[in-house]
């Protein structure tokens, strides 16, 4: 990122950018910035954008090669596409010798390093990967935005605020939006007007269905199933977030018993670094084969429901008594 802020202070544009990653809102931010650096405001001649794995790798080609009008630059804004997981051999070859004119920026969910256009937009271009925030950096920000707002809240308080409505950055502006509408007639925020206003994210309800599974507790594993299915969460999205869960426990489990520290093994199984004592409590409740069952009970009853053996609402619910049963 600091690299992209050193080309938008500067004006020192790359011809070609691929902004790839999992953090929507960054990816979001900076093609918004370069869009506005690169063509002026309004100036719809020199501005094309395409989204889609439909978009035409010709008709991208054709338009480059065109000459901007009554301007020195012509922006092309890719998102989506498929080129970098899909082979785009006729773009591959063309961005190696591009007309100056022409600036690409591509934006991307997934890509292939393999491929022949990642290999040529890295020669010429500027890759940079967007990734999920760690915890000091999201502080930071939400300190920021509510510092000007004329608000305050406590780090204690942001902390909890991260922990309930999660890591996503599009996520947290909209429920700070939400609290600062709430808190209006108030300067600081509460923990109490977060738990008052601010959505939970459903991987906090899987984390409390998988400590009723630990303490055997059926009932209540079964109640936050039925509360979820309510709230219109698909079953296979969170038979997909209860394994997810289970293989994040072994994974803590095991970089425990090899000796790992907590900011390390908040590394290597890409969790926050203040979540990683809660799953180590939590993994303690499962013993390494218990977990290696689980894990591949969760696999089986996907494939289950795939293949027509068993309905998904039923099929979850099984997996939910199995587990749960003292």
């Amino acid at each position: 990122m600091k690299s992209l802020n050193e080309d938008l202070k500067t004006g020192n544009f790359k011809q070609i950018y691929l902004l790839y990653g999992e953090e929507a809102y960054l990816k979001k931010q900076y093609k918004e910035r370069f869009v506005k650096a690169i063509v002026p405001e309004g100036d719809t001649m020199n501005y094309s954008y395409f989204e889609g794995k439909n978009t035409n790798q010709k008709e991208i080609i054709d338009l480059s090669e065109t000459m901007p009008f009554f301007a020195e630059k012509r922006l092309i804004v890719l998102e989506n596409t498929g080129f970098f997981k899909n082979a785009a051999p006729e773009l591959a070859e063309y961005v190696k010798d591009m007309p100056e004119t022409t600036h690409l920026i591509f934006v991307e969910e997934e890509i292939d390093k393999r491929g022949k256009l990642y290999k040529a937009v890295k020669a010429c271009g500027h890759i940079v990967e967007l990734k999920r925030q760690d915890e000091s950096t999201l502080i930071r920000w939400i300190l920021g935005i509510v510092k000007k707002e004329g608000k305050q809240i406590s780090e204690s308080a942001v902390r909890y605020f991260i922990a309930k409505v999660g890591d996503d950055m599009e996520k947290i502006q909209r429920e700070l939006e939400k609290l600062f509408c709430f808190c209006m007639e108030r300067s600081e925020i509460t923990v109490a007007d977060i738990d008052e206003i601010c959505s939970t994210q459903i991987t906090n309800h899987i984390f409390d269905m998988v400590d009723a599974v630990a303490n055997k507790q059926q009932k209540k594993a079964l109640d936050y199933y039925y509360n979820l299915l309510a709230l219109k969460e698909p079953p296979m999205r969170i038979l997909y977030l209860l394994t997810r869960q289970f293989k994040l426990l072994l994974e803590v489990k095991e970089l425990e018993r090899l000796g790992y520290g907590q900011k390390d093994m908040a590394s290597k199984a890409g969790l926050m670094p203040f979540l990683v004592g809660k799953y180590r409590t939590q993994a303690k409740a499962f013993r390494r084969s218990e977990l290696r069952q689980i894990v591949e009970a969760g696999v089986q009853t996907e494939e289950n429901v795939k293949t027509g053996r068993m309905g998904d609402v039923l099929s979850v619910e099984l997996f939910l008594v199995k587990y749960s049963h003292k």
